[in-house]
């Protein structure tokens, strides 16, 4: 694949999908690297001359008022990465990671940071070789961005710490020898030109999101599957009644489900029955689909905005690039409070998504509300248990999820001697949605079993073309349950064939 130009302003979601999961090469745009440099100019004429400007030689934070002498600037560059890389817990996944490295080089390459354009060539070869920092997930507060999960990354860069490379875990020093890449030596303003940003919780928001997008249009498909298996109505999805409330994503649902039940024998089968309507979790699936699908894309658009933003603090301004002349800003652009509010709307979103989807499952196992299914959609119900269990594993995962779904951007602590007084709590709001995808997938494969094992049940009568193409796929990894069987490896295989996709139609 041709490389990706970085610019800092034109990465999108497709780009951050290809070079992830993808390992599509990337290299910083000539025209940026411009910017640059003339950015960097900037900063060396003001170490030229003595002048004080934050971080660049002062202390940070509290101790911003501590000014650096010239010949200890090295130094304080490194120990502002080392002290910095204070995280804990499990690391981040190396798709994580990846993401991490693509969207910090990225907003460094805005020409705003200051920073040589060695760096960003330093972070855009690790990604090219795949050298992979081992960044714990714990110890951001969202405040000057994310902190320590960016230290670690930059400690990585100097070839500390630790890495991954080859499928292995090694120290960072031997991984970057190993793939003939040399440590970095970072200069003045870029430690913290490094570790000030949010590209962690967006990192983990971003590839959330992919994940989620595929999650709900995946929902969508098993929800008429266990709309037809129950005898449900299309008639809610009439068009007439969506164009009365225009939401956006309400509106694409019930077209999508108006086409995905279209020429079901088991729908003309009951088409004169006295049933008026369905139960809000058939009948509403537009409206909270549709909610669903209009959060995500607020999300979309807020996370898009970042990724091409510059995020660090302070930020360079070239007036004149010749002389070098140019002005060096404090301000708060690194603070996570956009993320960490659409990070845990998505995970109340997603909440809803499980909860509906159990729901449903409910109805296609519960004796009381699937009139002309077996109890627990079992063959030979007693002898067999059927869906008896598994229905109790979605209804912990859709429990969990609503403690998960508490926002984490309600929170804030102070921090640094009081200087970081408010702050967004984004990356702990990242770390949450993780666990809601992950919850929220598992019950969607719940729901796909159930729904193919009702279809199956209602044979000759075949369902809509569409939807037997997912009731196909279901099959491929998930065989029909004759007797009872250990589900935990059917709901594995199920949830990896959601995730990439599989029952889409």
């Amino acid at each position: 694949m041709n490389p990706i130009r970085l610019n800092g302003n034109t990465l999108s979601f497709d780009d951050l999908r290809e070079v992830v999961y993808e390992r599509r090469p990337v290299l910083l745009e000539a025209e940026a690297r411009e910017k640059v440099i003339a950015a960097r100019g900037v900063v060396e004429k003001l170490i030229r001359e003595n002048r004080v400007a934050y971080a660049i030689n002062t202390g940070v934070g509290k101790l911003s008022d501590v000014h650096i002498p010239p010949e200890q600037n090295r130094q304080l560059q490194v120990n502002l990465i080392r002290s910095h890389s204070a995280g804990v817990g499990e690391p981040l996944s190396q798709e994580e990671t990846r993401a991490m490295m693509l969207l910090r080089a990225n907003s460094l390459a805005k020409g705003f940071s200051g920073v040589r354009p060695e760096v960003i060539d330093l972070l855009c070869e690790m990604l090219n070789r795949g050298v992979h920092p081992v960044v714990p997930s714990q110890g951001s507060v969202g405040a000057s961005g994310d902190l320590a999960p960016l230290a670690h990354l930059a400690l990585g860069m100097m070839g500390e710490g630790e890495a991954w490379f080859e499928n292995g875990r090694l120290s960072a020093a031997d991984a970057l020898k190993r793939a003939q890449i040399k440590p970095l030596v970072p200069e003045a303003k870029e430690a913290i030109s490094l570790i000030n940003g949010t590209q962690a919780m967006l990192a983990v928001g971003c590839l959330s999101l992919l994940t989620a997008e595929t999650l709900i249009a995946s929902a969508d498909v098993l929800g008429a599957m266990t709309l037809d298996a129950l005898h449900g109505t299309d008639v809610a999805f009439d068009e007439r009644i969506h164009a009365a409330r225009p939401h956006a994503g309400q509106m694409k649902v019930a077209a999508n489900m108006r086409r995905l039940i279209a020429g079901s024998q088991i729908r003309d089968s009951h088409k004169d029955c006295g049933r008026v309507q369905d139960a809000y979790t058939l009948r509403c699936i537009p409206q909270v689909h549709g909610a669903i699908r209009d959060t995500l894309e607020f999300c979309r658009k807020t996370f898009e905005v970042e990724m091409n933003s510059a995020v660090d603090n302070p930020l360079v301004f070239v007036l004149n690039k010749d002389t070098d002349e140019g002005d060096v800003i404090s301000g708060g652009n690194f603070h996570g409070q956009p993320l960490a509010f659409a990070l845990d709307y998505m995970a109340i979103a997603l909440t809803a998504l499980g909860g509906i989807s159990e729901r449903r499952i409910e109805r296609l196992v519960n004796p009381a509300l699937n009139e002309g299914l077996p109890p627990f959609l079992a063959p030979d119900a007693g002898i067999n248990s059927g869906f008896m269990m598994p229905q109790v594993t979605a209804a912990a995962l859709a429990s969990e999820n609503k403690v998960l779904a508490h926002p984490a951007s309600a929170d804030s602590i102070t921090t640094s001697g009081n200087k970081e007084d408010y702050v967004s709590m984004g990356m702990a709001a990242a770390n949450k949605l993780k666990r809601v995808v992950a919850n929220t997938t598992f019950v969607l494969a719940i729901e796909a079993c159930a729904a193919a094992q009702a279809i199956d049940f209602l044979a000759p009568l075949k369902t809509s073309p569409p939807l037997q193409h997912a009731h196909a796929a279901i099959r491929k990894v998930s065989a029909r349950i004759e007797h009872d069987r250990v589900f935990a490896t059917d709901f594995n295989n199920l949830a990896a064939l959601i995730r990439a996709g599989g029952v889409l139609t």
